[in-house]
């Protein structure tokens, strides 16, 4: 892939600008601070990207998008980063849901759920790790009895997040206990407003509006139309939904670590030589997960998987959470009080937790990419 941006990139990235601009309060970049949280914009916002095509840019328009190709699709995604474009309120609702839907739905399913999340009317939250599986999704013990033309569901689900505000969740259930791990799980669509489903907000350390859950199912009744893909292939919804997700992750790890970057910089000459030595080793990293990026994308592009896509999410999780370290030590004891340093170091701890854990992501590496033995 040609590094360089071309015409046609130039062209919707300015488009993409200039529609962002219009939309955005004049004093935005200098309020950034104070608007991140500002609900009613990153709703407003959500709802007008959707309207404009640039909720998801590869998509049609009925869908939030302007069919355009994935380069210039990665254009859009990373200037709306770099200019700290509201974030999505329900994110996981747009890239993780809307993508497994609109992969793995009936025309039905389609019809009735695919705009509500695109333009946030409609929460959704995922239904996957569980107490004592954490994020090896495979050994999920929740299970899906079939009766008639419903499924009865009893389990519990834990770190999901934004369940006490969502309508829907993506819920994976153990459909068939006599297969392997991977082959007897399904994927059902669960209203969280049915009998039998309980929601407890886990308590959290720092301020955040994405609030983890427990989530308790007795005896909940799905029908046998919200199942999503076919029966007991719910590793592959999953895994597919959760490409797009990882694609995004990627992207906002990377201007997230410029973020810290630039907080580390404003120190200049007061930096002594170890913390310059350690400001060199985060501007590469920085610059590795780009150009890593880029390569995948490359791969995408040929028509053939990436390996390098595995160490995406790994690659970006450790940098953030150094780079913020480093801030925070630049910073010395100003920065251990002041709101935005101390919240962003915090806030980046979690950054090896969603997506899948860091643990997770080095087996991962292990058995798929290097082909290790399982430990």
């Amino acid at each position: 892939m040609d590094l360089r941006e071309s015409p046609e990139q130039q062209q919707v990235r300015e488009r993409y600008v200039a529609w962002l601009t219009d939309f955005l309060p004049a004093d935005y970049e200098e309020r950034y601070v104070e608007y991140r949280w500002d609900m009613g914009l990153r709703r407003a916002h959500q709802e007008a990207a959707f309207e404009a095509g640039w909720l998801q840019p590869t998509w049609p328009r009925e869908h939030g998008g302007q069919e355009l190709g994935p380069v210039e699709a990665m254009t859009v995604r990373l200037e709306a980063a770099l200019r700290a474009a509201p974030k999505l309120p329900n994110i996981q609702g747009v890239n993780v849901v809307a993508p497994g839907l609109r992969e793995f739905g009936t025309p039905e399913q389609v019809e009735r759920l695919l705009v509500p999340v695109l333009r946030g009317s409609e929460w959704w939250a995922l239904g996957m790790s569980e107490p004592g599986a954490g994020s090896d999704f495979a050994s999920l013990r929740t299970r899906a009895e079939l009766r008639g033309d419903r499924y009865v569901v009893n389990g519990q689900k834990i770190w999901t997040t934004q369940a006490h505000e969502s309508r829907w969740a993506t819920l994976y259930a153990r459909t068939d206990p006599d297969a392997p791990k991977h082959r007897g799980i399904s994927c059902l669509l669960l209203d969280l407003t049915a009998p039998g489903v309980t929601i407890r907000p886990i308590p959290m350390a720092t301020d955040t509006d994405e609030t983890f859950c427990e989530v308790f199912l007795d005896d909940v009744e799905v029908p046998t139309t919200s199942l999503l893909g076919a029966e007991n292939a719910g590793w592959q919804v999953a895994m597919s939904s959760l490409e797009h997700e990882r694609d995004m992750i990627w992207i906002m790890n990377w201007v997230e670590i410029w973020r810290g970057l630039r907080a580390v910089q404003v120190h200049g000459e007061d930096l002594g030589d170890d913390l310059r030595v350690d400001l060199g080793r985060r501007l590469a990293d920085a610059d590795a997960l780009r150009i890593t990026g880029y390569r995948t994308l490359t791969s995408s592009l040929r028509g053939r998987r990436s390996p390098e896509f595995s160490i995406l999410k790994l690659l970006g999780s450790e940098a953030l959470q150094r780079t913020w370290e480093l801030a925070a030590v630049a910073g010395g004891s100003a920065a251990a009080i002041g709101d935005n340093v101390s919240f962003e170091r915090h806030d980046a701890l979690s950054s090896s937790l969603y997506g899948g854990t860091s643990e997770v992501q080095r087996n991962i590496i292990g058995e798929r990419v290097l082909g290790l033995p399982k430990g």
